[in-house]
């Protein structure tokens, strides 16, 4: 953390960044229920991936233009937007206890299923979104 960041304004953008971030994680689930219905998403945690999935493209976005264009309040946005918006709304930890729950009822080959997904689709997001922040530097 750059010295123009104190604790206290780091700690309140983290946040006020991990609260909207965690707001849209459960209005994502929330959406995709009604989408896709209760009984699919029983069988597949369709959300918790859709979710890893597009906050590894938007950290790959992030952190690609942050190091290309260096803006003034790059500290302040990495801890808003990075820590604390993404780090609210993806759901690693949620990933753990589904794979987990999968785990223990014996569902191993969709326990597999979903941790390859998770891991390829999130690495694929991630470089995606570091290529794509080179495309327009």
């Amino acid at each position: 953390m750059s010295s123009a960041t104190s604790p206290f304004l780091a700690s309140v953008y983290v946040a006020l960044g991990g609260g909207i971030g965690a707001l849209a994680r459960y209005q994502m689930g929330r959406l995709m229920t009604a989408w896709m219905g209760a009984p699919a998403m029983g069988v597949f945690p369709w959300a918790t991936l859709a979710v890893n999935t597009i906050g590894s493209v938007a950290m790959g976005l992030l952190a690609g233009w942050l190091v290309r264009s260096t803006p003034e309040n790059a500290d302040q946005l990495r801890l808003l937007l990075g820590v604390g918006l993404l780090g609210g709304f993806t759901t690693f930890s949620a990933f753990s206890l589904e794979l987990a729950m999968l785990i223990q009822r014996e569902q191993v080959m969709i326990a597999g299923l979903y941790i390859m997904l998770s891991i390829g689709l999130g690495v694929t997001g991630m470089l995606f979104g570091l290529a794509t922040t080179r495309l327009f530097s």
